[in-house]
């Protein structure tokens, strides 16, 4: 009896989880959504955290999302969201901390984080992978989505949020420099998930490959020269991954093109036997998060990278992945690891150590639920 009224004691004196509604574009097939948010939410459970993720974009919203040929359908879908906005506003407005990865709408000004920050007092945390506070013009729907999603909206929320998580100290320097707090927390994958692929899964000829999206493509572009050139000297097989082409022109290379899929994601990382990461280095570049080669890192693929931005922090350059800014670079780079396969495999279980060495959900998940309990407790920002 005595026990059972000590448990009772216990459970009324056990303190109430923290509610935190994370607000997001995207669902969990985008990677800022899947790998910033959701792989969190148990960790962050396990440490009396309620994470509640509520996308904006469904999953069939998303696959459809850059597809102008369904402009009209998006249009609607659009509408479909907003409304489904609308509905959960209650649901939303009752959580301890406002956690938005990037925007809690993907147009339209930030009225319901004005609501939720400004009216209601709500604490809100920011979370950004990008500098998306840049204007760039959309390659589907050019300068009116620029508009569309409305410029200013970014600085914003950068001003109203206790707290900014940054991907990389870029993206921290400008929050800063608003006169906001910001903490940087890379984006990083679960090491228990993306693993090398089994030894036995070997191929006879090497695979190099490059996983991305639409709008990354045209970085890729500028070395197809290279893999044409290799290709008249050396055996290998050329396989893209979400590129959202269904033809690329190339001369001699053999060429695989694949759409992006959720449930194919670590295995398409665990078919290549060299990566390629390559870009320019401009404003926007340098202040995204090199998840990229992260993801080549923990399923131990020796890969070729441009340095740009936080890209030259990941890693050990000549020991995990090798480093190249011109052609002649990338060329010499590539063939390195296609005629020397001790080293791709020397390089690709170097890479794998070091993301098990370094990239931990259940650390990252501490200082997350670190920002998340400091916020609701600092005083309200005026």
């Amino acid at each position: 009896m005595i026990d059972g009224i000590v448990g009772a004691v216990r459970e009324v004196d056990s303190p109430a989880p923290l509610r935190v509604s994370a607000l997001g574009t995207f669902p969990v097939e985008a990677a800022s959504t899947r790998f910033r948010i959701a792989q969190f939410v148990q960790p962050l459970a396990e440490q009396g955290i309620e994470l509640t993720i509520c996308p904006f974009l469904t999953a069939s919203d998303f696959s459809t999302l850059y597809d102008r040929s369904r402009v009209v359908r998006t249009a609607v879908r659009l509408l479909l969201a907003f409304i489904r906005r609308l509905l959960v506003l209650p649901r939303i407005l009752r959580a301890d901390v406002l956690l938005v990865q990037r925007e809690a709408m993907l147009f339209g000004p930030p009225w319901l984080e004005w609501l939720a920050t400004r009216v209601m007092g709500i604490p809100l945390v920011l979370d950004l992978d990008d500098p998306i506070w840049i204007r760039t013009t959309s390659p589907v729907y050019g300068r009116f989505a620029t508009w569309l999603k409305w410029p200013s909206k970014t600085d914003d929320l950068i001003r109203w949020a206790r707290t900014v998580i940054c991907g990389n100290e870029t993206l921290a320097s400008h929050v800063r420099e608003a006169g906001t707090s910001a903490v940087v927390m890379q984006t990083i994958v679960d090491t228990d998930i993306f693993v090398p692929r089994a030894e036995e899964a070997a191929h006879d000829v090497p695979v190099v490959g490059w996983i991305g999206t639409h709008s990354t493509w045209s970085f890729v572009e500028s070395i197809l020269p290279v893999l044409e050139d290799l290709a008249g000297t050396a055996r290998f097989r050329f396989r893209v991954v979400g590129s959202g082409r269904g033809h690329v022109a190339t001369r001699n290379v053999d060429i695989e093109l694949l759409p992006w899929q959720l449930d194919r994601e670590v295995f398409d990382f665990q078919t290549l036997d060299i990566g390629i990461y390559p870009m320019p280095e401009n404003q926007w570049t340098v202040g995204k998060s090199g998840l990229k080669l992260v993801e080549y890192l923990a399923c131990g693929v020796a890969c070729v990278v441009s340095p740009v931005g936080v890209v030259r922090e990941i890693g050990v350059p000549g020991v995990t992945h090798l480093e190249a800014t011109t052609i002649d670079e990338w060329r010499r780079a590539l063939e390195r690891l296609l005629v020397n396969a001790g080293e791709r495999r020397a390089m690709a279980a170097a890479a794998r150590h070091y993301a098990v060495d370094h990239y931990s959900v259940a650390g990252f998940a501490a200082t997350l639920a670190a920002v998340l309990r400091e916020a609701a407790c600092a005083p309200a920002k005026a």
